[in-house]
């Protein structure tokens, strides 16, 4: 895996067109479903979908790692992954999240 900063990030809708990609190399059927991806610099690496499960991963880069990270997240989780809210920046909603 790269040295790079990996961010695991709930897909918002300017994310489709990239995870249509990785589906397609990974020879994986896309289901309609919400997605946490995995990014590594900025770059997406594998995503899983919070419903299904499915998971589709880069099969040309070493894709294993962070697709683990994902199903761990989605393990932890509980099935319980707050909604993506783009108006805010990532720290003040975690911090407004832990006040309420």
């Amino acid at each position: 895996m790269s040295d790079e900063t990996i961010t695991i990030r709930r897909a918002v809708q300017g994310d489709r067109v990239a995870l249509e990609h990785l589906a397609g190399r990974d020879s994986t059927a896309l289901p309609d479903d919400e997605f946490l991806i995995a990014e590594v610099g900025d770059e997406l690496w594998a995503a899983i979908g919070l419903s299904t499960g499915t998971l589709v991963a880069d099969p040309f880069r070493p894709s294993a790692g962070v697709a683990e990270l994902l199903r761990l997240r989605i393990q932890r989780a509980g099935g319980e992954i707050a909604p993506a809210d783009q108006s805010a920046p990532f720290f003040y909603r975690l911090a407004h999240r832990a006040v309420a």
